[in-house]
């Protein structure tokens, strides 16, 4: 795989290719009030108590809003005490101050007036963690757990007995990466991570609601969530990119340095000019229309509802079997809903398919397919009307809602 770094006005772009097809795009634009993963010392401003929610200052210019849900804190007996069992109004009060972290990505609102207030305003958690390479830093939680994330029970089991060895590791939760690791490997990246969390935890306190610290940006997103895959090379144009890939991966994965790779082209200056150089723009285009041609001859149809998305598979001119044109699909389907970064409730109409073994054939396939996807995807099996019901937690916006005004004309 290959890591492809580039910024145009502003807008950090950051593509994972495959033999030259892109299976990753993250992007960071400049009109991000709150980037995913962000934590901020804030102060509850009002407890919204039909809400069952605080509303919270963030740094001064944003308001945050933290659900009953999402509250965490240790007692002064140091148990941890989680949110929803008691009254919003019982754990928080008014000019309170508390440590909280950005749930999903924020992008400055266009909303109609009509819109719910509490819509406008990005979520946060007190549920902090911090994300490295191999592991999930959870300081309020001191066991160490496995990512549910991973399904395998081979895996599960793997991961299980390297989670036994680590006897000083504590608060740690091991993602799929970290099979196959070195546990001296995984020793210093919680001590990593630990020391990142005792950094930033100084500065939670004062009378000022402040950013503590940035979550990860696309380029750290993009290669933590490829490290299960290997990656030849990492290539930027601009020394800045350079230096920020370097000290990411000099403190999470010393093996990727040598593969960062400034590249010198004509038209540097150009816009996306190292994304053009190798022929990426048309396929960056085409995540803004809204249907996928497919090489066999079948197509899908994707469009999207206040409510839900919606996919629709079509024959087109392909001869095959309705499992071979579905299967196909599928892989298309689950790529372009990763790439888009599409969430919440998403409907999939295949082509019919005549028996229960067909369906799970088809199950099976899409189950293997969402373990790439670095967002949680659960697959909830077919409605009474034969519709595959997908649903997916992102944690930035859509790629459209990112940057879709730069294609509008496409």
């Amino acid at each position: 795989m290959d890591i492809i770094i580039e910024e145009q006005d502003g807008c950090l772009w950051v593509a994972a290719t495959e033999r030259s097809k892109i299976e990753g795009l993250e992007v960071d634009p400049p009109h991000e009030l709150v980037r995913w993963g962000s934590i901020f010392w804030a102060r509850v401003d009002r407890i919204d108590a039909k809400l069952d929610a605080a509303f919270l200052d963030l740094d001064g210019e944003v308001t945050g809003i933290l659900y009953n849900k999402d509250i965490r804190f240790k007692d002064s007996d140091g148990n941890l005490v989680k949110g929803g069992q008691s009254p919003i109004g019982q754990l928080l009060r008014s000019g309170q101050f508390v440590l909280v972290q950005a749930k999903q990505g924020y992008l400055e609102p266009e909303y109609e007036d009509d819109t719910a207030y509490e819509d406008k305003c990005p979520r946060m958690s007190m549920d902090v963690a911090i994300q490295g390479r191999y592991l999930i830093y959870t300081p309020l939680d001191d066991s160490n757990r496995i990512s549910s994330r991973i399904r395998d029970k081979k895996l599960r089991k793997q991961l299980g007995d390297m989670l036994t060895a680590m006897e000083d590791v504590h608060g740690c939760i091991l993602r799929a990466s970290a099979a196959n690791t070195q546990g001296d490997v995984l020793m210093r990246e919680a001590r990593i991570l630990k020391a990142i969390w005792e950094g930033l935890s100084e500065f939670a306190a004062g009378e000022d609601s402040i950013l503590i610290m940035e979550g990860p940006d696309a380029l750290q997103r993009s290669l933590s969530d490829n490290s299960l895959k290997p990656i030849r090379r990492i290539e930027v144009v601009t020394m800045d990119h350079y230096a920020t890939a370097e000290d990411w991966c000099e403190l999470f994965a010393p093996d990727l340095v040598t593969k960062i790779r400034p590249i010198e082209i004509k038209n540097a200056t150009k816009d996306l000019a190292l994304l053009d150089h190798y022929d990426l723009i048309r396929p960056i285009e085409e995540l803004f229309q809204p249907y996928v041609i497919l090489r066999n001859g079948s197509n899908i149809i994707l469009q999207g509802t206040a409510a839900l998305t919606a996919i629709d598979v079509n024959r087109g001119a392909n001869k095959d079997s309705n499992l071979t044109v579905n299967l196909e699909s599928a892989t298309e389907i689950i790529r372009q809903i990763r790439i888009r970064n599409l969430g919440g409730i998403i409907m999939i109409d295949f082509l019919r398919l005549k028996t229960e073994k067909e369906r799970q054939q088809l199950l099976g396939h899409i189950e293997t397919l969402v373990d790439d996807d670095p967002c949680t995807v659960q697959i909830h099996g077919f409605t009474a009307m034969g519709l595959l019901e997908v649903s997916r937690q992102r944690r930035t916006p859509t790629l459209f809602e990112r940057v879709g005004f730069m294609f509008e004309e496409v």
